[in-house]
């Protein structure tokens, strides 16, 4: 078998993950009634435990009702759900596969429909809620959203910690903070989404403020061998808004703070040209891995197995996340793996009829 960089383990924490291939985080909009995970939760993700990769992460999890993008989504905030994720996480594990949960609160894009049947808002009359924010800013063509009072901020930070401690009792690996894609954390960082005037505002250490704050809290409870992650929009893609340079500054401090890796995305705070392309955020994740001497994962159009090879082995990442790629097939990694000359993890079962 070949030296593949993509294929050597990561030790982060206590924790070493068998391969860099990691699959991303993507909504299903399919969860029961109050976040409850379902058996389409359990395929979904033990398909991709039994495909041979080093970690799964959850779709977008909701620390608290008005916190969820959709009716649909997943939760953590009671047990109920930590009862609903337990058996996913059991099953994931023993097909010697690691699990992480991405915890979220969507802030002002809360309470939208299913993409399947239109993204507009749903008015409380019809089973949404009102949403809430830093600042009186709308996204789009979605409500104005509630200003953020400094109590209500203190709930959600306590929101977030609570998610975590029951996500260590389920017996999640990893947990991630959802800080991009315009969710309420990234709707902080932004200056096009904050425009407070108090000490969560103004300056970039008042709209980093709650972020660290969250991270602060939820490193208390979480398990100081457990990785710790943070995913960013590392641009805004706008002309005013959050940019590279404030990303690696902001992962210095969260390095300092107890975060292990930074996920790296983009977009997503207001409506704007992206020009995507393959492995198009990449260099995003090269330079905060470089700037702020951090652990990174890329994402975005990763599909082909040299390519994430190539992104491993030059340095720009320590870890690719993979959505679209895994979809279409949930054994990308194994595949990969023989393709790269490296040691695939097929479960027994399917040994037969691969010999």
């Amino acid at each position: 078998m070949s030296a593949s960089e993509l294929f050597s383990p990561l030790t982060i924490g206590d924790v070493t993950f068998s391969n860099r291939a990691w699959v991303s985080p993507m909504c299903q909009y399919s969860a029961g009634a109050d976040g409850v995970p379902l058996n389409w939760h359990l395929i979904h993700l033990g398909q991709f435990a039994m495909g041979g990769t080093g970690l799964i992460l959850t779709e977008a999890t909701s620390v608290s009702p008005e916190g969820r993008l959709s009716p649909h989504d997943t939760g953590l905030w009671n047990d109920e759900q930590a009862a609903g994720w337990k058996p996913i996480v059991d099953f994931v594990h023993e097909q010697g596969t690691h699990i992480g949960v991405q915890l979220v609160h969507s802030g002002r894009k809360a309470s939208t429909s299913t993409p399947w049947s239109g993204t507009g808002y749903i008015d409380p009359a019809e089973g949404g809620w009102s949403t809430l924010a830093p600042s009186p800013i709308a996204f789009s063509t979605l409500p104005e959203p509630h200003e953020l009072t400094i109590p209500e901020i203190e709930r959600i930070t306590g929101d977030f910690v609570s998610a975590a401690q029951r996500a260590l009792d389920c017996g999640f690996d990893v947990v991630e903070l959802h800080a991009a894609h315009g969710y309420l954390l990234n709707q902080f960082l932004s200056p096009l989404s904050n425009q407070r005037a108090d000490g969560y505002g103004g300056d970039f250490d008042g709209r980093t403020r709650m972020l660290r704050e969250v991270v602060t809290a939820v490193r208390e409870v979480w398990a100081p061998g457990r990785p710790l992650f943070v995913r960013v929009s590392a641009t805004d893609w706008a002309e005013g808004g959050w940019d590279i340079d404030d990303t690696v500054r902001l992962s210095v401090v969260l390095k300092d703070l107890g975060v292990d890796l930074i996920d790296c995305s983009t977009g997503g705070i207001v409506r704007t040209s992206i020009p995507i392309g393959a492995g198009y955020q990449v260099p995003f994740a090269a330079q905060v891995k470089a700037g702020a001497g951090i652990t990174t994962s890329a994402v975005g159009l990763i599909t082909d197995a040299t390519q994430a090879e190539t992104i491993i082995r030059s340095g720009q990442a320590d870890a690719v996340m993979l959505g679209r790629a895994v979809l279409r097939d949930p054994h990308w990694v194994n595949v990969a793996a023989e393709q790269l000359g490296a040691e695939p993890r097929w479960p027994n079962q399917y040994a037969a009829a691969r010999g």
